[in-house]
């Protein structure tokens, strides 16, 4: 069911809904292992420059998470149908670029500390960094996706 309707409180307590937002994390959970692979198979791979390879790494994770958003974490809410799926993504890629830059900053302070984690004879520490990162930038993107792309707290109009 649509936000719309609803009083403010019960739209506010979709935004805080455990529900959506244990849907979202598992989302993220996938979007991080496949963010967090781009970056090692760049930087480590290839010699990318972590900077670029976390923003290749975050763009691929982000279309993979809006499809599953789309369809599982807020499947019922879709903008109350009034934009297409092509706004929402575009939306969806906007309103993440303030998750990303945190993450993005994140990464690349953190990476940069001077910690070695060898494990296996890998180092690891790249992959510990993203994860903070990561981790940094999923609020503002739970927030912003909720309330800009899908709508959960809207108003009726």
């Amino acid at each position: 069911m649509s936000s719309r309707g609803r009083s403010t409180s019960s739209r506010l307590g979709e935004l805080a809904s455990g529900m959506r937002i244990g849907r979202f994390v598992s989302v993220g959970a996938v979007g991080a292992v496949v963010d967090t692979a781009t970056v090692v198979a760049l930087t480590a791979g290839l010699g990318v420059y972590r900077g670029s390879a976390k923003l290749a790494g975050a763009e691929l994770a982000i279309v993979l998470m809006f499809l599953l958003n789309e369809n599982w974490t807020f499947a019922d809410e879709a903008d109350g149908g009034r934009r297409s799926v092509l706004w929402r993504f575009a939306k969806s890629n906007a309103v993440r670029a303030g998750g990303v830059l945190v993450a993005t900053v994140v990464f690349v302070h953190v990476s940069g500390l001077d910690v070695r984690l060898p494990v296996g004879g890998e180092e690891l520490w790249l992959v510990v960094a993203n994860g903070v990162g990561i981790a940094s930038g999923t609020l503002v993107n739970y927030v912003a996706e909720s309330l800009f792309t899908w709508r959960i707290a809207a108003t009726a109009e």
